[in-house]
């Protein structure tokens, strides 16, 4: 009885320690097996710009942490994915930690049948809107597909 007693114990130590490494994968299998990895833009044969587009990264790093990298041409991030699930209805629910921003934000992303991405909602951690519903809070234009550019 106290052998099995000592053994469920070593096994419960065992997995607390590990529990943090198996999220880790977690996220990673969710971002790849959704099909998130790798660059994006609106259009892939511009060069990054604030003004004309972004080219955004998604990444597994050798240590397991999924990093998203955007480049605006003239200033680049990186930043931290902290967690993606997928909803019902297939979307993907990314939470990003923004050092520079000092913020967590959220945002909800679609694949269509064609292969493009296209951002539906994207708040902040205090639940403001800069996207609902596909469309950019301010301006109230549909947000664009982006492609694939690797």
């Amino acid at each position: 009885m106290r052998r099995c007693l000592n053994r469920w114990i070593a096994a419960a130590v065992l997995w607390v320690a590990f529990e943090p490494a198996a999220g880790a994968e977690s996220l990673a299998a969710t971002v790849e097996q959704w099909g998130l990895l790798g660059s994006w833009a609106i259009d892939c044969a511009v060069r990054p710009d604030r003004d004309k587009g972004a080219l955004l990264i998604y990444e597994i790093r050798k240590d397991g942490r999924v990093m998203y990298q955007r480049n605006f041409g003239e200033t680049k991030d990186e930043n931290e994915v902290v967690s993606a699930t997928v909803s019902a209805d297939g979307m993907l629910n990314v939470m990003v930690y923004f050092p520079s921003l000092q913020q967590t934000r959220e945002f909800g992303l679609l694949l269509s049948k064609q292969g493009s991405l296209r951002a539906i909602y994207n708040r902040s951690e205090r639940g403001e809107y800069t996207i609902r519903d596909g469309k950019y809070v301010a301006t109230g234009a549909s947000t664009p597909a982006q492609q694939r550019c690797d």
